[in-house]
């Protein structure tokens, strides 16, 4: 009979929740990395984010790729998840969106490298891609393309 792991203390993994109102109300869960003595690259893909304009209120779309290093401890995705729903009803615009992910996501995990990457659909008949990263990725692991095309209008 195999051990039984013992799961770490998360606040949504395996229990009801709601989407939060709003993403100072999301909790991002994080658990041990029990690989922490080898280097790997983590990545989420949210092809279909959205959150608010604050000017206008109407919605606004991006593609998120974010890849990571991580250090003592990865990111447990539902919570990711929903951290990411909590943007469906608040107003920012897409740098600050773009740049507020990522900052939150690297003070909850601590990672060794982390590059947030936010393709946004046009407004205005113009896409914007906002770029944050923590620095140069380490030597030593395999950080993949973010592999999303630069928009190009109906092809």
């Amino acid at each position: 009979m195999a051990a039984k792991r013992k799961s770490p203390k998360t606040k949504l993994l395996g229990r009801e929740a709601a989407i939060p109102e709003s993403p100072d109300d999301a909790e991002l869960d994080r658990i041990p990395n029990k690989n922490g003595d080898s280097k790997f690259t983590v990545r989420f893909t949210c092809p279909e984010f959205t959150t608010l304009c604050p000017i206008t209120g109407q919605p606004d779309f991006a593609h998120f790729v974010l890849d990571y290093v991580p250090g003592d401890w990865l990111i447990e995705s539902k919570s990711l998840k929903y951290f990411f729903s909590s943007f469906r009803n608040f107003g920012v615009f897409h740098e600050e969106c773009t740049v507020l992910i990522a900052k939150r996501v690297k003070d909850d995990i601590m990672p060794i490298w982390l590059r947030l990457s936010g393709f946004w659909y046009p407004r205005g008949g113009m896409p914007i891609d906002v770029w944050y990263q923590t620095g140069l990725p380490p030597e030593d692991v395999f950080v993949p393309d973010p592999g999303v095309a630069p928009y190009r209008g109906r092809v």
